[in-house]
């Protein structure tokens, strides 16, 4: 579907007293689905406050945001409740597991609240981690402990994965293992994937180049010979 994600003139103003911060200006842009965009931007640019939004953690001052056909930003509070729980996967920077929980029962409990979640055996193993079902988040490296967030978010099944800075935490090598496994989850599964980040190198690895800058988006721009990650320069 073309503009599956779409941003059409977003607004968002956050009020702190009686000074006004824009975070958001006009923001318009779309994706389409099985892509793998990448919206870059300085600290302070306006991406996480898109990402918010687009997730439905935050409301706008104005503006519309549709995934297929629906307005979410017309969503009332339960019924954004349910499209977080279903429809969007998050893979956040700093992991997120549960501690006392093991890597297979952090996938199980996010599977628990969908409708219909993917197996979450399989999903941990196709993320290379099989043989570490078993082991709790402590007893996991970085990268495997990142690995199992995005088994997380996987198993839920989602039309959209959102990614906030997935590789910040995490050495150069590792970093690119976690971004070949969500640019294969893109190609192989069709599934729409936005990463959010300050380094530019990823951009090569995308579908689409989304730039935001002051809370503007710059620029949008359509590539039509993504690298594969093994082959970006850091």
């Amino acid at each position: 579907m073309k503009d599956f994600v779409r941003f059409e003139q977003v607004k968002k103003i956050y009020h702190m007293g009686e000074v006004d911060i824009p975070a958001l200006i006009d923001a318009t842009f779309s994706v389409d689905e099985g892509e793998l965009a990448v919206i870059v931007g300085p600290s302070g640019a306006g991406k996480t406050t898109l990402l918010n939004i687009l997730g439905g953690m935050d409301t706008l001052s104005d503006g519309k945001v549709f995934l297929g056909e629906k307005e979410i930003s017309a969503f009332k509070e339960r019924e954004l409740t349910a499209y977080r729980r279903k429809e969007i996967g998050f893979v956040f920077q700093f992991y997120n597991l549960i501690p006392n929980l093991t890597a297979l029962e952090n996938i199980e409990l996010a599977a628990e609240i969908c409708d219909d979640p993917l197996d979450a055996a399989e999903t941990l193993a196709a993320v290379g981690l099989k043989d570490r079902a078993g082991n709790f988040p402590s007893q996991l490296s970085g990268g495997e402990q990142q690995r199992v967030a995005i088994a997380r978010a996987l198993a839920k099944n989602p039309k959209l994965l959102l990614c906030d800075e997935p590789t910040g935490a995490l050495d150069d090598k590792t970093g690119k293992a976690v971004l070949s496994l969500l640019q294969s989850m893109s190609k192989n599964r069709g599934m729409t994937v936005i990463i959010i980040t300050h380094n530019s190198a990823l951009t090569a690895m995308a579908d689409r180049v989304i730039r935001v800058g002051s809370g503007i988006v710059t620029s949008v721009v359509q590539n039509p010979s993504p690298l594969p990650v093994e082959e970006i320069q850091w």
